[in-house]
């Protein structure tokens, strides 16, 4: 079937190298048979033209690279999927919008039915009946249209998107809601449980060794602790977020829906503090394990340094699983997001795409531990013990590209969503991780090596950018300190009743981003040697993330402030036009 445009476009449809459309001629047909109107509906095929986002890497580059977008004269078979995958997102909407209509219809009749009843109760008149068939003879009580098109859109459905299968297209319009299993309770208890009578025992037979109080023992724990680190970063992080899940869900803040997730495959807190528990006693088994056999080393001999490389290997087995075991669909979803990231600004910024990559800046030090497992299976194992990673110089190259490679991703989305959306915002906020990434070089230069010179340069650049960041979060991120509000310094709109709550964190927003004043000031505790306090530093990062995730979501929920989509609605992949427009322009 050629189809022309008045774009100059021409394209031939068939069935062998196509996929089948939703609207096909013969649905056309049936609805100008049923139309009043006169002209013939195919005449809208002149107007039409698929809208080009610049979704993927490749479309990106072609948009770039090509001087007018009307250079591509054909669609392609992957592009008419697009089209046809997001027609039926917008029948699903529109179906869900429906239901909500129609439950809202029953609802205030439901409404005053009970208000009548309270009335007769009280008055002791007989008056419902008389207002009762008032109500039922009303629009709102005796329209069937919501009906109908409900009718119409499961039957459209159907027919073109599940294959006539009725069952598959009803299991896919009125999606089962997610229910709570006690069996998750009870494991995510009993992991707990394990994880602390675990943490304790790694605490007795620490003090029971005496490592700290030996050279050799300060040194074994400087090796082992980034290599445990790395998964005590993780399992914070994963603790935090199940804790904003329910508190997202106890103030009826919309995640799933802000996030994207599919219905019924997102995780509840239960589902997260279940992993972040299991994945706790797995490490605190490994490093019991690891102490143990460190104390019997004649005994294990070498196979004690492959306990942390048989962890991390667990772990991302697990992650890349592709079997429909642990929560499946949400590992994918990570996992694209984490490409997506790595692709800046090759795809366009959604909003999990820019949450992920800002929790990435948080896991600078987790990111770095990865750096240390290559170098401690490589140069430190095959030197037995006598040499340092600092010592390479590949080791310290790579150390300052890993801390602004988080930075990086944030910077290149700001700069795709300047391009696209004109936003003069975005360029002030890449610029703050343009900054953010000169301070992480500078600082990073410091800790490798210390002078005076490089003291004063963090001093100077970690103030910049920490006031920057620090104005960012509580202004923009959280909207929060607003002079005309009616909530003094505050916001307009508030989720939470108690005031004080966004006082607070606004003043821990402060401290935990003054945390970088630890490697000025140089602590020194006798318990805490060698990478401990970094790590706790790391740990403190972790939770102030933790913490802006409540904020920012919240903010996102009430107005929007990242221009990210805050209402049930899917763009049609078709643009519309008309050349009796461009003529009275």
């Amino acid at each position: 079937m050629p189809v022309s445009s008045s774009y100059g476009r021409q394209v031939s449809m068939t069935n062998a190298s196509y996929p089948k459309l939703p609207i096909n001629r013969n649905s056309l047909r049936e609805f100008r048979d049923t139309d009043s109107h006169k002209t013939d509906p195919l005449e809208i095929l002149d107007h039409v033209k698929i809208v080009n986002t610049f979704e993927s890497p490749i479309s990106t580059i072609r948009g770039v690279l090509s001087e007018s977008k009307e250079n591509d004269l054909s669609y392609k078979k992957e592009e008419l999927k697009k089209v046809e995958h997001r027609l039926k997102l917008i029948f699903i909407e529109f179906y869900q919008k429906l239901r909500h209509l129609k439950h809202f219809s029953y609802m205030n009749l439901s409404a005053f039915s009970k208000i009548l009843k309270k009335y007769e109760k009280i008055t002791s008149r007989k008056a419902a009946r008389s207002y009762l068939k008032m109500v039922d003879n009303s629009y709102l009580g005796s329209s069937e249209e919501v009906t109908s098109l409900l009718n119409r859109v499961e039957t459209t459905f159907i027919k073109h998107f599940s294959q006539s299968n009725r069952r598959e297209g009803m299991k896919i319009l009125r999606p089962k809601h997610k229910r709570e299993k006690h069996r998750i309770t009870f494991i995510s208890g009993f992991f707990s449980g394990c994880s602390i009578a675990l943490l304790v025992a790694v605490i007795l037979l620490r003090d029971d060794r005496k490592l700290i109080d030996k050279d050799e023992g300060n040194s074994y724990l400087d090796k082992i602790v980034p290599l445990y680190s790395f998964y005590a970063y993780i399992v914070l992080h994963m603790l935090l977020y199940a804790a904003n899940i329910y508190f997202w869900k106890h103030y009826k803040i919309n995640y799933a829906f802000i996030f994207g997730f599919k219905q019924g495959t997102e995780l509840s807190y239960r589902e997260v503090f279940l992993l972040s528990n299991g994945l706790a006693m797995l490490v605190l088994a490994a490093l019991l394990m690891h102490l143990h056999m460190n104390s019997r080393a004649e005994v294990y001999g070498t196979r004690i340094d492959y306990v942390p490389l048989g962890l991390i290997m667990v772990l991302l087995f697990i992650t890349f699983c592709p079997f429909n075991i642990i929560y499946r669909s949400s590992r994918w979803f990570l996992i694209r997001c984490v490409f997506r990231c790595i692709c800046a600004p090759l795809y366009k910024v959604t909003l999990p795409d820019f949450f992920l990559a800002d929790q990435l800046t948080s896991q600078v030090e987790a990111i770095r531990s990865l750096e240390y497992y290559i170098c401690y299976y490589t140069w430190i194992k095959s030197s037995h013990g006598h040499d340092t990673c600092q010592s390479h110089n590949v080791y310290n190259i790579f150390y300052f590209i890993l801390a602004i490679i988080p930075y990086w991703f944030r910077f290149f989305q700001c700069v795709r969503r300047l391009f696209e959306e004109k936003d003069q915002a975005q360029a002030y906020n890449g610029l703050r991780y343009f900054l953010t990434i000169l301070a992480v070089v500078i600082k990073t230069a410091y800790v490798l090596r210390k002078s005076l010179t490089w003291e004063v340069l963090v001093i100077l650049s970690s103030l910049i950018t920490t006031l920057f960041n620090t104005y960012w979060d509580i202004v923009v991120d959280w909207g929060l300190l607003r002079r005309k509000s009616k909530n003094k310094f505050l916001r307009d709109k508030l989720i939470l009743h108690h005031k004080s709550v966004y006082f607070t964190a606004m003043v821990l927003d402060v401290l935990l981003r003054f945390a970088w004043l630890q490697l000025v000031l140089r602590f020194n505790v006798h318990s805490l040697r060698g990478s401990t306090v970094s790590s706790i530093f790391a740990c403190l990062e972790v939770i102030r993330r933790g913490m802006w995730n409540f904020f920012r979501l919240e903010n996102e929920h009430l107005n929007n402030v990242g221009k990210y989509r805050a209402f049930k609605s899917v763009p049609l992949p078709f643009a519309y036009h008309d050349e009796d427009d461009h003529k009275e322009e």
